[in-house]
């Protein structure tokens, strides 16, 4: 989003403010219409911070990278169809299976020697994130492709990744994981996981990190840069569940770029009941607690600014005047911080303290109900909580069943979204139990939205990157 004939510029993760020059200006319509960066330092300056800060999505070229930069690394227990199926979609590509103490070892290194695979086995089984490890360990590419046993990459995967590759400051790449579903099956649960998998991130790309619309990639499927491994593991090997969040975390604090590429599509089988889809909900919630012990508040349910808390509060309370005057106060006190930087600074805090409060209730909502859904359980049975919880509950299934009403009928999608969020929740207090936290449940309250003046945009770009390394991609488009 832009404002004062494009010399201010609205977009990023978190939501930033830009003030930039004419001349740069000129420079952002001319990459908008696929113009390459350049081999000006100054625009490749102010590609890294647009690029890396979220607002614009990079459009790399053509590329030397190939699949012989690549090695596969799958980490596989007990599941030898599926690795036969995985290893025969990978075609000529380096593979290294490492089997996590399966019940039939032998019978892995079987399947991995007859497609050309190098073959490492575990004496005892140590989790996904010592396999990949030592998987990680046994490769020599510069770049390594973690591929889960019972995914299925499809034609072509890997060309729109690599490419990204070649801008020094990103060190892994995710493509999107969708749902496979068997064929001649339409079960209810099925299409369920066709729109609500939680290994999908859904078609939009962007740059990975906490509090963003994409703020983590499943490692099922994702490929690395060898480089970034400076220590003895990748992967945290205390973790059995959420390592593949704590890694893409870890690289963002080390100040790497972590993209999620959706052109790339990897299928992925889903659970084949209610109770095994019930299971697996509950233990990706219980890796919010040992998330929250590495990472603090990064994990918690919601990131808003308290004035949208506030109006939020005050509508559910049936306080519409004090909603509403809670929303003008807000609009006005961003709008005093942004006089000086933008020439109708009421307009512009109106777009972004008025129009975030609206469009982040909805997904706030989701997340909260469903870190809380044990809780608004119980608050079922006592008729003074009932209706609220009930709402809680209902809203954002029904919500998210409007965005896709040809998968099933509403009663049935809802019943299915309520579960799954029960048993998710319901693996987060667990989590929280064994960790001794509360963070998981309690919503990040920030108090103050961050705007770049020109005068910090112009020092943090005379400064350089502050990131690993620098250089420009190729092209830019919004993200």
């Amino acid at each position: 989003m832009e404002f004062d004939e494009g010399t201010v510029l609205l977009g990023g993760s978190p939501l930033r403010l830009f003030r930039i020059s004419p001349r740069a200006r000129d420079l952002v319509q001319r990459w908008r219409s696929g113009a390459p960066v350049g081999a000006s330092r100054a625009a490749q300056l102010l590609a890294r911070r647009l690029v890396s800060a979220g607002a614009f999505a990079p459009r790399p070229g053509a590329t030397s990278l190939g699949s012989g930069d690549v090695t596969v690394v799958v980490p596989v227990q007990d599941r030898p169809a599926q690795l036969e199926r995985l290893l025969g979609a990978l075609g000529g590509l380096a593979c290294v299976v490492v089997d996590d103490a399966s019940a039939d070892a032998k019978a892995t290194e079987e399947i991995a020697e007859r497609h050309g695979a190098r073959f490492l086995g575990l004496a005892t089984n140590a989790g996904p994130s010592v396999a990949r490890n030592a998987g990680l360990a046994a490769a020599d590419s510069p770049l390594v492709a973690f591929v889960d046993s019972d995914c299925v990459p499809s034609d072509g995967w890997l060309v729109p990744l690599l490419g990204h590759f070649d801008d020094p400051l990103v060190a892994a790449v995710a493509p999107r994981i969708v749902h496979a579903t068997p064929a001649g099956t339409a079960s209810s649960l099925s299409r369920y996981e066709t729109v609500r998998s939680s290994l999908d991130r859904g078609p939009r790309e962007g740059l990975v990190r906490p509090g963003s619309p994409i703020p983590f990639v499943p490692s099922a499927a994702l490929v690395v840069r060898s480089a970034v491994v400076t220590g003895p593991d990748l992967f945290d090997p205390g973790l059995r569940g959420g390592e593949d969040v704590d890694l893409v975390w870890r690289l963002g604090q080390a100040g790497w770029d972590v993209r999620y590429v959706p052109a790339g599509i990897v299928e992925h089988g889903g659970p084949a009941s209610l109770g095994s889809l019930l299971s697996r909900q509950a233990f990706y919630g219980s890796s919010a607690g040992p998330l929250a012990l590495r990472h603090g508040d990064a994990v918690a349910p919601l990131h808003t600014s308290a004035w949208s808390l506030a109006v939020w509060v005050l509508a559910l309370a049936r306080r519409p005047v004090l909603a509403w005057a809670t929303l003008a106060v807000s609009v006005g006190i961003l709008a005093n911080r942004l006089a000086g930087l933008v020439r109708d600074p009421v307009a512009v805090a109106m777009r972004i303290a008025g129009g975030g409060t609206a469009r982040s209730a909805m997904p706030s909502l989701g997340n909260l109900a469903r870190a809380w859904s044990p809780a608004l359980l119980l608050g079922l049975a006592f008729r003074r909580t009932r209706r609220t919880a009930a709402l809680a509950l209902l809203i954002p299934a029904l919500r998210d069943w409007a965005d896709n009403p040809e998968v099933m009928d509403p009663v049935r999608y809802t019943a299915l979204h309520i579960a799954d969020d029960a048993a998710y929740g319901a693996g987060v207090w667990a989590g929280c139990a064994q960790a001794r936290t509360v963070v998981p449940l309690v919503p990040r309250v920030s108090w103050r939205s961050r705007v770049w003046s020109s005068r910090s945009l112009r020092t943090t770009l005379a400064a350089g990157p502050t990131t690993p390394r620098q250089a420009g991609p190729a092209r830019l488009e919004d993200d």
